[in-house]
């Protein structure tokens, strides 16, 4: 894919089915790199429950900063949602607390987003732990992620 068309890819707000005021997100992040093994990138992500489409992502550290940029990135109807993560810090200093809860996994909150970070590995071959795929830039490792999450979610919706 060239750069051209990357900048053809439709925005993930645009896949989304209206947001009910029943909805529940849920939070999780995970890994994968860019050039070579030191260089991990964190692909952030926010997922609908009731209909299982990724509302937002972002690809960055695993830093407080980076899920900030994912709480940026979710769509205004969305932000009333109450959510869900696993129990790292970033997301209780960036999330309401009156609307979001960190929870252990055993719990089963973040039963979705675990199982569509499943779907992300088996999928993209640069999102498989041991693998010899990988981006080469930051640039279209985040087209390719874009491309995978809005054809998954127009997927889903189908």
């Amino acid at each position: 894919m060239d750069k051209k068309r990357g900048a053809e890819i439709p925005d993930i707000a645009d896949t989304l089915v209206k947001s009910e005021e029943i909805d529940i997100l849920e939070l999780d992040e995970i890994w994968s790199f860019v050039g070579n093994k030191h260089n991990k990138q964190w692909l952030w992500l926010s997922l609908c429950r009731r209909t299982r489409q990724i509302v937002a992502f972002f690809i960055g550290d695993r830093s407080e900063i980076s899920c900030q940029e994912l709480k940026n990135n979710i769509p205004d109807d969305y932000k009333v949602c109450e959510s869900f993560s696993d129990l790292w810090e970033s997301y209780e200093k960036v999330f309401d607390k009156t609307k979001h809860k960190s929870v252990d996994k055993k719990f089963g909150e973040t039963a979705h987003i675990e199982r569509f970070n499943n779907t992300i590995r088996q999928r993209l071959a640069r999102y498989v732990r041991k693998t010899l795929s990988f981006s080469k830039s930051q640039y279209f490792h985040y087209i390719v992620t874009k491309q995978f999450i809005v054809n998954y979610n127009l997927s889903v919706t189908s």
